[in-house]
């Protein structure tokens, strides 16, 4: 599949800028990364609408505005080492993998991974790690990281994931307790504790333990 043209791009970015999306870095890094690579069959000619699609294993790939946003939240540096917990369609870390030195991505379903890698290798992106495993765990292999985003709806900020944030590091997740009601929180880790900044009402599926069945 070829990529957008000129006018389908302008757009895309001009309603990434409406909704909020206004920093450079992060508009050259969406304008970068083909949004039609991440989905299939009829869905594939929709990349470029504001709206959340539907992928593999009951998931979704998350509208544009609100990926550009969370990124934005993140406020990633290009020495930065980010966590993303809810691999997806691997739309998410394509982006961040454009603004940060290593992405290591993780989620609890083996297919969503393997077809993420098959689009991180088609667009030479080697500086993703994605894996297979329970998210809600974080990586404490590879940890502390830098950045922290979780794509999927915990209740609270999992205690994991804070523990292998550094200080002076940022994570960015979606908390609440049900479907309907959802806020996207940016937690700050500092010297004296954790701060946090409520930024918007969002949607996502719930953050589950454990792995899918089609590990």
């Amino acid at each position: 599949m070829s990529g957008p043209d000129a006018q389908t791009k302008m757009q895309f970015l001009f309603a990434l800028r409406s909704r909020g999306v206004t920093e450079g870095p992060v508009l050259e890094a969406m304008e970068a990364v083909d949004r039609g690579l991440f989905l299939r069959g009829i869905f594939s000619e929709r990349a470029y609408e504001d709206v959340p699609l539907p992928i593999a294993c009951g998931q979704t790939i998350s509208q544009p505005s609100v990926v550009g946003l969370m990124t934005q939240a993140l406020q990633v540096n290009a020495r930065d080492t980010v966590l993303e917990v809810g691999t997806g369609s691997g739309y998410q870390a394509a982006v961040l993998a454009k603004l940060a030195r290593r992405v290591y991505t993780v989620d609890r379903h083996g297919r969503l991974v393997r077809e993420a890698r098959q689009v991180f290798q088609k667009m030479g992106l080697s500086n993703i790690t994605s894996l297979v495993g329970d998210g809600s765990f974080g990586m404490p292999d590879q940890a502390p990281f830098d950045r922290i985003i979780v794509t999927a709806a915990a209740e609270d900020p999992p205690g994991p994931l804070l523990a292998q944030l550094k200080v002076g590091g940022i994570m960015v997740v979606p908390v609440g307790q049900s479907d309907a009601v959802q806020t996207l929180i940016r937690v700050r880790k500092t010297e004296n504790g954790l701060e946090y900044d409520e930024l918007r009402p969002v949607r996502f599926v719930p953050l589950l333990e454990g792995l899918g069945k089609d590990t």
